[in-house]
């Protein structure tokens, strides 16, 4: 399977993890977000970013995924407490996150996005030991923003 994450172009070259909180992980652990294609990770980008065009250049990774069903573990929306796409909900979904992380339940957990909650991002743990062998960096690709959007 191929997702795709959009970054700074100099963090573009090595699937790189910052530790950094946020919606499905907590402080220090080492996940990547990646977005199911990307016209989703452009919107996620977006409401990250709270701008529609970045003054810094970023580039599309294109990240692939071994097709292997035990490497991925999918949170249904009817799994998640019902504020789940609120900036309130973020404690209990970095919990849920969290405990996926440390039991290593699977390299990939699929989430439903809040921005679109029919289409699905992808956390990859990067310190899970099947993540060498099943992940890889395919390319990095020109990222541009539409001038149509502004």
């Amino acid at each position: 399977m191929e997702v795709f994450r959009i970054c700074r172009a100099e963090y573009a070259q090595s699937l790189y993890s910052s530790g950094s909180a946020n919606r499905w992980n907590m402080r220090g652990q080492q996940v990547i977000y990646a977005g199911g294609s990307r016209s989703l990770s452009t919107l996620e980008l977006v409401v990250h970013r709270s701008t529609i065009a970045p003054p810094v250049p970023y580039r599309v990774m294109v990240i692939s995924i071994a097709d292997d069903d035990r490497l991925v573990y999918t949170l249904r929306t009817s799994d998640l407490p019902a504020n789940w796409r609120t900036l309130e909900a973020y404690s209990e979904l970095q919990k849920i996150g969290g405990h996926w992380y440390s039991g290593q339940q699977s390299l990939v957990l699929r989430v439903p996005s809040a921005v679109i909650p029919f289409e699905f991002n992808y956390v990859i743990n990067a310190e899970h030991p099947d993540f060498d062998s099943n992940v890889q960096l395919v390319r990095t690709e020109a990222y541009f923003w539409d001038d149509r959007l502004l």
